[in-house]
């Protein structure tokens, strides 16, 4: 460890940590340095580090959402540990709130709901930071990060300047934007996060299992907190705390199928979700419980047995493990369904 070296300000920095004490999956060899970011100045000092020696860098979060190899990482992970909710704004209709990057995303969740504002109540629990929840759009139960965000603060390693993006420039999709696919995969580091959210409730129908709980415990009040509330109760009953069992959430996004397609996907007797853009959406955990492997254990992870989407790594110490489990799953539901299961954990590469 070489304890902290200082640029502009002392910032914390170790070396030969493993990847798998980052992460929640609980998988990957050594990063060659981790560097923890607090505020901007450390941003720059980071990368600064990183040129220097020549390093490759990746930017992380909570490690809720993030796979390590077997062989680690031969460049600096930097770790965003700036937090703090700032009001921008507030009245009777809407709130303005910035987020600093590496706050909990949960704790700006409950800021909102709290104060009685709608947005992002259904992604309750989702873990993570704030500043990784716009790279991956990250959404459930029918809200996304692209519906109340307005724009993000950001370091563009390209200029080595300091940024403001506005939501139509982030390329905004369904597990996809700018930040994760294409030419500027990995050039931002995402230090704020700002949003829209509006005095409302949400409205029915709502998804399957949400609409669910409400019925059996005769919930007619859709208020933001009741929402959260009822999510919570939902996710707690189903998914593991990655705190406590080795997980990385949903580890299979879910399918999308062109109009022309689901038809055809329907005569095979799976459900499909129409969204208002035409496309269908179908539940990847559907198929893979469809495909009898809800509670099997696999090379080590086990498929939930609550929620088939999640894998829970139970005693597997190696990626192949994980890299068996995961084929094995993607073709039975292949050769059954006809349709292509996609992981949605990103994996750090050895060296970029």
């Amino acid at each position: 460890m070489l304890g902290s070296l200082c640029y502009n300000r002392c910032m914390l920095i170790r070396e030969n940590v493993p990847i798998a004490a980052l992460t929640t999956m609980r998988l990957g060899g050594p990063a060659k340095f981790v560097l923890e970011i607090r505020n901007n100045d450390d941003v720059v000092a980071a990368y600064d580090f990183a040129k220097e020696r020549n390093l490759s860098t990746w930017v992380m979060g909570g490690g809720a959402n993030t796979i390590g190899l077997d062989a680690g990482f031969e460049g600096a992970i930097l770790l965003n540990r700036a937090n703090g909710i700032e009001v921008i704004s507030e009245n009777d209709t809407e709130l303005i709130v910035k987020c600093q990057g590496g706050e909990i995303w949960d704790n700006v969740v409950r800021f909102a709901c709290e104060r009685g504002y709608s947005g992002i109540e259904a992604m309750s629990l989702i873990p993570g930071t704030t500043g990784a929840a716009p790279v991956q759009n990250i959404g459930a139960y029918g809200q996304e990060v692209s519906q109340v965000i307005v724009n993000v603060d950001a370091y563009d390693t390209k200029t080595r300047q300091f940024v403001m993006l506005e939501k139509s420039e982030m390329d905004l999709g369904y597990r996809h934007t700018r930040f994760n696919v294409g030419a500027d995969k990995d050039r931002f580091f995402i230090t704020a996060v700002t949003l829209r959210l509006k005095k409302a409730h949400m409205q029915p129908p709502f998804y399957t299992s949400l609409q669910a709980y409400l019925d059996e415990q005769e919930i007619k009040d859709y208020s933001p907190m009741t929402i959260r509330t009822a999510v919570c109760a939902i996710r707690e009953s189903k998914l593991p705390d990655p705190e406590k069992v080795a997980s990385a959430g949903s580890f299979f996004k879910n399918v999308y199928v062109e109009k022309d397609e689901i038809a055809e996907v329907e005569a095979k007797g799976v459900p499909v979700r129409r969204e208002a853009n035409g496309r269908g959406k179908v539940n990847a955990g559907w198929m893979v419980e469809q495909c009898g492997l809800k509670g099997k254990e696999l090379y080590g992870f086990r498929v939930n047995d609550k929620a088939a989407l999640v894998l829970i790594n139970e005693k597997a110490k190696s990626y192949a493990d994980l890299a068996k489990a995961r084929a094995e799953i993607v073709e039975k539901v292949k050769n059954k369904f006809g349709l292509t299961l996609e992981q949605e954990p990103v994996e750090i590469p050895v060296k970029e």
